[in-house]
């Protein structure tokens, strides 16, 4: 877990994707909300192995998969990070970052053209994405 802290550190990265050596294609991810509890809970951050805190079999999307499409599977499974696979494996993870970024250009192609408004409340959502716990959640479960 250690080195899972270390690397997302010096990448900048709040994920990492485990591969199968073979196929190149995601096993498992592991956040660090993931690595927050272990620590929260009382693990030991050099001795517990990634595979006991990451989430095995993640759910993912294609490179084909468009933004609108990314953000229900998002909301939905109550995921952050997902993996983006490729006819060669693993091509990269999008996050919720991303898909917010995306979705707040103007006349973003292919998503409907009015969300959510925001109430005079500054901050607040309005309509669909108005459920706190609407992005929160483990990882990549499917």
């Amino acid at each position: 877990m250690a080195t899972a802290a270390y690397l997302m550190k010096h990448a900048g990265a709040t994920a990492l994707m485990v591969l199968d050596a073979w196929t190149d294609l995601p096993v498992g991810i592991i956040t660090e909300t993931d690595i927050a509890h272990a620590v929260a809970g009382g693990k030991d951050a050099n001795s517990t192995r990634i595979y006991e805190l990451m989430t095995t079999r993640p759910s993912v999307i294609k490179t084909t998969t468009s933004v609108c499409d990314t953000a229900e599977v998002m909301t939905i499974g109550h995921f952050r990070h997902l993996p983006v696979v490729g006819d060669a494996g693993l091509v990269g993870i999008v996050d919720i970052a991303d898909v917010c970024r995306a979705l707040l250009e103007p006349a973003f192609p292919g998503c409907p053209p009015a969300w959510p408004s925001r109430s005079s409340t500054r901050g607040t959502l309005t309509g669909p994405f108005a459920a706190s716990d609407a992005l929160g959640g483990r990882e990549g479960r499917g």
